[in-house]
This record gives C-alpha cells, sequence and structure tokens, in this order.
C-alpha cells in the first residue's frame, strides 16, 4: 500500500526556509529580492533541461514527473504482517492442500505475492518459482535505475549550469569596468547562478534519488523476503518453522517488542483465565 512521503516536502521546504531565514538575518526583508535574477534563472533551468535532453532518450524524459512523484510516496507494507501472512498460508496450505490458496488470493492485494502464490498452486517446481520471481527482482532494478538516474544527473549537471552562469556573468562584469560602481552588484549577481545551481543539486536532486535508491533497497528486500515466504509455502513447511525463518528477517528491535507484545498478552490471557 503506497501512502505519501511528508519527509519529502518538509525537507525541501526547510531547506528553502533556512536559507531565506539566513538571508533575512543579515539585513532588511528587501535583501531577499536581491537573491532573485531572471536571466539567472533561465540559465540554470534552460541548460539543465538542454542537457537533460541530449543526455537521455524522449522515452526517459516522459518518466520524469512519475519518478519525481515516487520520491513523495512510500511503500506502507509491514514485515511483520507480511510473515504472519505466509504463517497463515502454509497452515491453509498444510491442512487443505496447495490448490486451496487459489481462495485466499481474494484478500491478497499485493500482486508479487499473488504471482508467487499462483505458481505455487500450479504446482511449479520450487528452483523455476525462485527464477521467475527473482527475475522481476532484477527486471524492477534496472527499471529504478533508469528512472534514478534522471534524478542523479539533474543533480550534476546543475552545479555545473551555475558555474557557466557565474562565468558568463563575470565576462559582462569585466566589459564594463569603465564604471567600478557597478562590480560589486555585477559580481552579485554572476555568483548567483552557483547559489542556485548548487541548492538545487544538494537540496533537491540528490536527496531524491539517494531517498529513491534506499526505497528500491527496501523494496527488494521485501520481495526477497516474500520469495522465501512463497517457497516454503510451496514446499510445506512447518509453519513454526517458516515463522522462525522468516523472523531472521526482522531486527533486533522489532524481536524485541514482539518478545515483550507476547509475553504481556501472555500475562493478560493468565489473568483472565484465573
Amino acid at each position: 500500500m503506497r501512502k505519501r512521503d511528508i519527509l519529502t516536502p518538509i525537507g525541501i521546504t526547510l531547506g528553502f526556509i533556512m536559507i531565506m531565514l539566513a538571508i533575512i538575518s543579515k539585513g532588511d526583508t528587501s535583501s531577499a529580492w536581491r537573491f532573485l535574477d531572471v536571466s539567472s534563472i533561465f540559465i540554470v533551468i534552460g541548460g539543465l533541461s538542454a542537457s537533460m535532453l541530449i543526455n537521455f532518450k524522449l522515452e526517459q524524459i516522459k518518466l520524469t514527473k512519475s519518478v519525481i512523484s515516487e520520491s513523495f510516496h512510500k511503500n506502507d507494507q509491514q514485515l511483520t504482517e507480511l510473515i504472519w501472512l505466509f504463517v497463515q498460508l502454509s497452515n491453509r496450505a498444510r491442512r487443505e492442500g496447495l490448490l486451496a490458496l487459489e481462495n485466499e488470493l481474494e484478500e491478497i492485494k499485493d500482486p508479487y505475492i499473488k504471482k508467487g502464490i499462483l505458481l505455487t498452486v500450479d504446482g511449479i517446481d520450487p528452483e523455476i518459482i525462485r527464477d521467475i520471481m527473482e527475475a522481476e527482482i532484477t527486471a524492477l532494478e534496472d527499471r529504478h535505475y533508469k528512472g534514478r538516474s534522471l534524478i542523479e544527473k539533474a543533480g550534476e549537471y546543475a552545479p555545473a549550469w551555475g558555474m557557466i552562469g557565474t562565468l558568463v556573468g563575470l565576462v559582462l562584469m569585466l566589459n564594463n569596468l569603465q564604471d567600478p560602481s557597478t562590480l560589486g552588484p555585477s559580481m552579485a549577481v554572476a555568483l548567483l547562478t552557483t547559489l542556485y545551481g548548487t541548492v538545487l543539486s544538494n537540496l533537491v536532486f540528490i536527496p531524491m534519488a539517494n531517498k529513491l535508491e534506499s526505497k528500491t533497497e527496501e523494496e527488494v528486500f521485501m520481495k526477497e523476503i516474500i520469495i522465501e515466504g512463497v517457497i516454503g509455502v510451496q514446499s510445506g513447511q512447518n509453519p513454526r518453522i517458516l515463522e522462525e525463518k522468516l523472523r531472521a528477517f526482522l531486527s533486533d528491535d522489532v524481536k524485541r517488542k514482539q518478545t515483550e507484545q507476547q509475553s504481556s498478552e501472555f500475562v493478560e490471557e493468565s489473568i483472565h483465565e484465573a
């Protein structure tokens, strides 16, 4: 299940707010407007867009919106719930046979789990099931890398175009040395393109690309657990053994919390029975 990830917009907004506060703290409120220069924006955004068009195919460029949108969402699949699902599936498979798992498909929302269960019901060999599902993981990693590379390249190119804009501004400034009073303001404007490019790179593009990479790693991790669960159900493993096998993927903190929760439930049941 996908949910909105509020940390991405909060982080970007917080970064810009901190920059604005730093600007205002060194002068009056009107000084912030000195950091807005249309020509500098044109150079950075226009140059960055041109580089992206040269670097990528049109089909990849069209994915930019969906790739950026992906960094504002997160998967809310809980590992403990996933383990409990496979324990239930294993229990039913041992009691009623693998064909009985078809009745569970309507309740399963994750298409990857559904695919694994369908392969299990069809009686496919465990190694073939593993190969098929791992091939899908490889394809997923490749798709995610291609999408993420758009953002990564934007993070690489933005500072370079900021520097190009600064060089253009310096050339124009040096051509107007007859008026020394304009040197300070002209230098300030020339440096704005470097500021724009650096901020876009380090506050937006690179953090966003890193978040997408982290999300891919998490998704691959969950799919690897699903593969182990499907193979465990298919091979008729004891539900208790399968649960312990899948619990190996849990962090120590989660295991400790589960143990404490189980102990608390046991105590409550004992008091109730007494």
